[in-house]
């Protein structure tokens, strides 16, 4: 018996196709689907170059079967989509030159989203789970009146997913009867496609040039020779328990640059004003899978837990043996971190 998307689906062809087609027509059920599936990639770009950490939803595309297709916009749009082309597993790479789109605006983004669904007659759009991600795609099942199934870790067929709720504590299975499903896939969970191997075409999106209430005015942006938080193989975070911004910045830095590691900060020690949000890790921050993670002076919020529990290698320097994060850290050093950090560091640099 077919599911209730496979009926979905065969219904919107037949919708479209001559019934004289229809009656030669006897589907396999896996083959057939395989041709019906198709899936949109949002793919992300900054200063007219694609950002490789969208590119997960290529590969979670290809997990779904059938063609996958990506789209970007902007001002340099064109030259960003030749870029795009080359990502292995991309059929189709449909190009939106306009600067209305140069900024990621989700309000700008969404009626462009929604007109090329509907021209290409997507089953499946999938976006990074990452700020835009999560800004744009629940604009867009908004207009198509579908439920968003957001933060993915798992896809188990077309219509069946995989993704966590209370902060990571417990894992829910989703199946959608959606016509359109609408996803955010966990970057953690979904490597980038490859850069280089595809062959993709390249085609204009259809532009609305929709009227749009917001305008972009400007950023302030930290800039930093260290590695980015969410692709860094290292990271090295700190807690509350380093009392102030002051100490923050004496301590936390040097370690992070003798490791060759980004910086993060739990919630507790941005709320606190140590660091900045954009170095938040956590449920409300930023999911992270280093190679190695190193938490001083963190206790190891549920919070907290949920945006870097994928590490690699877990390690943390705490005073409190009975500290949560003792509990899932592979390595941990019971020691007041007011010593143990500095002593650690010369050690590193010494090497």
């Amino acid at each position: 018996m077919l599911s209730i998307a496979r009926q979905s689906a065969l219904r919107a062809v037949r919708a479209q196709t001559p019934s004289t087609f229809l009656s030669s027509f006897t589907p396999s059920p896996s083959s057939s689907l395989a041709r019906l599936l198709s899936t949109l990639a949002i793919l992300e770009q900054k200063d007219g170059k694609l950002n490789t950490g969208s590119l997960g939803a290529v590969t979670a595309g290809q997990k779904l079967g059938g063609a996958v297709h990506g789209i970007v916009a902007g001002k340099s749009a064109k030259s960003i989509a030749e870029e795009a082309a080359k990502v292995k597993g991309l059929e189709k790479v449909i190009a939106a030159e306009n600067e209305a789109y140069e900024r990621g605006l989700p309000e700008n983004w969404a009626p462009l989203v929604v007109e090329n669904i509907k021209k290409g007659g997507y089953t499946h759009v999938i976006a990074a789970h990452s700020a835009f991600g999560k800004s744009l795609l629940p604009r867009v099942a908004a207009l198509l009146d579908v439920q968003q199934i957001s933060d993915v870790m798992s896809i188990e067929s077309e219509d069946t997913f995989v993704r966590p709720i209370y902060a990571g504590n417990a894992i829910l299975t989703v199946q959608s009867t959606d016509p359109i499903k609408i996803l955010t896939v966990r970057q953690t969970s979904f490597a980038p496609a490859e850069t280089e191997g595809g062959s993709a075409s390249v085609e204009d999106a259809v532009d609305p040039s929709a009227a749009s209430p917001t305008e972009w005015v400007s950023e302030n942006l930290t800039k930093s020779d260290r590695p980015e938080l969410a692709s860094a193989d290292k990271v090295v975070s700190g807690g509350r328990g380093l009392k102030s911004k002051e100490e923050f910045e004496r301590l936390i830095p040097p370690l992070a640059d003798a490791l060759g590691a980004a910086i993060g900060a739990s919630r507790a020690a941005v709320d606190s004003g140590f660091a900045d949000n954009s170095l938040q890790v956590g449920q409300t921050g930023k999911n992270v899978a280093p190679q190695l993670y190193l938490a001083v002076g963190i206790s190891g919020a549920i919070q907290h837990l949920a945006g870097m529990k994928d590490s690699k290698v877990i390690a943390c320097i705490n005073k409190d043996a009975d500290a949560p994060i003792f509990q899932v850290a592979d390595v941990g050093l019971v020691g007041d971190l007011f010593e143990k950090v500095p002593e650690l560091t010369e050690k590193l640099k010494a090497q």
